[in-house]
Protein backbone atom coordinates (compact mmCIF):
# COMPACT_ATOMS: atom_id res chain seq x y z
CA UNK A 1 0.00 0.00 0.00
CA UNK A 2 1.25 3.50 -0.82
CA UNK A 3 -0.44 6.63 0.51
CA UNK A 4 0.49 10.27 0.94
CA UNK A 5 -1.05 13.42 2.28
CA UNK A 6 -2.35 15.44 -0.67
CA UNK A 7 -4.03 18.58 0.74
CA UNK A 8 -4.49 20.24 4.12
CA UNK A 9 -7.47 22.61 4.26
CA UNK A 10 -7.08 25.97 5.98
CA UNK A 11 -10.29 27.92 6.52
CA UNK A 12 -9.87 31.49 5.26
CA UNK A 13 -12.00 34.64 5.24
CA UNK A 14 -11.30 35.63 1.64
CA UNK A 15 -9.58 33.81 -1.22
CA UNK A 16 -7.71 36.80 -2.62
CA UNK A 17 -6.33 38.04 0.71
CA UNK A 18 -5.21 34.49 1.53
CA UNK A 19 -3.52 34.08 -1.87
CA UNK A 20 -1.81 37.44 -1.40
CA UNK A 21 -0.46 36.45 2.02
CA UNK A 22 0.68 32.95 1.14
CA UNK A 23 2.11 33.84 -2.28
CA UNK A 24 3.48 37.34 -1.73
CA UNK A 25 4.45 37.21 1.94
CA UNK A 26 5.43 33.56 2.42
CA UNK A 27 6.55 33.10 -1.23
CA UNK A 28 4.33 30.05 -1.77
CA UNK A 29 3.41 29.08 -5.31
CA UNK A 30 -0.20 29.27 -6.49
CA UNK A 31 -0.92 25.78 -7.84
CA UNK A 32 -4.62 26.04 -8.68
CA UNK A 33 -7.34 28.67 -8.60
CA UNK A 34 -10.43 27.22 -10.25
CA UNK A 35 -13.95 28.61 -9.91
CA UNK A 36 -16.60 25.96 -9.21
CA UNK A 37 -19.91 27.55 -10.24
CA UNK A 38 -22.08 24.68 -9.00
CA UNK A 39 -20.97 25.44 -5.43
CA UNK A 40 -20.09 29.13 -5.95
CA UNK A 41 -16.62 28.62 -4.53
CA UNK A 42 -13.05 28.39 -5.69
CA UNK A 43 -10.61 25.50 -5.49
CA UNK A 44 -7.39 27.26 -4.44
CA UNK A 45 -4.20 25.40 -3.60
CA UNK A 46 -0.73 26.73 -2.76
CA UNK A 47 2.56 25.11 -1.81
CA UNK A 48 5.90 26.24 -0.40
CA UNK A 49 8.72 27.01 -2.83
CA UNK A 50 10.76 23.96 -3.82
CA UNK A 51 8.14 21.40 -2.78
CA UNK A 52 6.87 20.50 -6.23
CA UNK A 53 5.64 17.05 -5.24
CA UNK A 54 4.56 17.71 -1.65
CA UNK A 55 1.17 18.29 -0.11
CA UNK A 56 -0.59 21.57 -0.80
CA UNK A 57 -2.63 23.91 1.36
CA UNK A 58 -6.23 24.13 0.24
CA UNK A 59 -7.41 27.67 0.98
CA UNK A 60 -11.04 27.01 1.86
CA UNK A 61 -13.22 30.10 2.29
CA UNK A 62 -15.69 29.82 5.16
CA UNK A 63 -18.96 29.23 3.33
CA UNK A 64 -21.36 29.13 6.29
CA UNK A 65 -21.71 31.40 9.33
CA UNK A 66 -20.89 28.49 11.66
CA UNK A 67 -17.49 28.07 9.94
CA UNK A 68 -16.42 31.69 10.44
CA UNK A 69 -15.41 31.36 14.13
CA UNK A 70 -12.87 28.71 13.11
CA UNK A 71 -10.90 31.04 10.84
CA UNK A 72 -7.48 31.15 12.48
CA UNK A 73 -8.54 28.78 15.26
CA UNK A 74 -8.77 25.42 13.54
CA UNK A 75 -6.36 23.82 15.97
CA UNK A 76 -7.57 25.48 19.16
CA UNK A 77 -4.48 27.68 19.41
CA UNK A 78 -1.89 24.93 18.89
CA UNK A 79 0.78 24.85 16.22
CA UNK A 80 -0.58 22.62 13.48
CA UNK A 81 1.37 23.56 10.38
CA UNK A 82 5.09 22.94 10.04
CA UNK A 83 7.14 24.70 7.37
CA UNK A 84 10.48 22.97 6.93
CA UNK A 85 13.34 24.99 5.46
CA UNK A 86 16.89 24.29 4.33
CA UNK A 87 18.11 27.60 5.83
CA UNK A 88 16.32 28.72 8.98
CA UNK A 89 18.05 32.08 9.44
CA UNK A 90 17.59 33.10 5.80
CA UNK A 91 13.87 32.44 5.95
CA UNK A 92 13.39 33.75 9.48
CA UNK A 93 15.02 37.08 8.61
CA UNK A 94 13.12 37.35 5.30
CA UNK A 95 9.84 36.68 7.11
CA UNK A 96 10.61 39.31 9.75
CA UNK A 97 11.37 41.80 6.96
CA UNK A 98 7.95 41.07 5.43
CA UNK A 99 6.17 41.71 8.71
CA UNK A 100 5.49 38.14 9.84
CA UNK A 101 4.76 37.98 13.57
CA UNK A 102 6.75 35.40 15.50
CA UNK A 103 5.09 34.44 18.77
CA UNK A 104 8.00 32.27 19.97
CA UNK A 105 11.60 33.24 19.43
CA UNK A 106 14.04 30.95 17.63
CA UNK A 107 15.24 28.01 19.66
CA UNK A 108 18.02 25.58 18.89
CA UNK A 109 17.13 22.07 20.01
CA UNK A 110 18.57 18.60 19.45
CA UNK A 111 16.29 18.08 16.44
CA UNK A 112 16.97 21.47 14.82
CA UNK A 113 16.14 25.19 14.91
CA UNK A 114 12.54 26.31 15.31
CA UNK A 115 10.41 29.41 15.84
CA UNK A 116 6.62 29.83 15.87
CA UNK A 117 4.87 32.36 13.65
CA UNK A 118 1.29 33.39 12.89
CA UNK A 119 -0.30 33.49 9.46
CA UNK A 120 -2.64 36.33 8.55
CA UNK A 121 -5.52 34.71 10.45
CA UNK A 122 -3.61 33.73 13.58
CA UNK A 123 -2.98 30.05 12.77
CA UNK A 124 0.29 28.97 14.36
CA UNK A 125 3.13 27.52 12.30
CA UNK A 126 6.58 26.18 13.12
CA UNK A 127 9.40 27.39 10.90
CA UNK A 128 11.80 24.50 11.22
CA UNK A 129 15.24 23.49 10.00
CA UNK A 130 15.95 19.92 11.02
CA UNK A 131 19.41 18.85 12.12
CA UNK A 132 20.84 16.68 9.43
Amino acid sequence: MKQRLLHVAVVVRDYDEAIDFYCNTLNFTLVEDIYQPEQDKRWVTVRPPGSDDGATLLLARASKPEQEPFIGRQSGGRVFLFLQTDDFWRDYNAMLAKGITFVRDPKVAEYGTVAVFEDLYGNLWDLLELTK
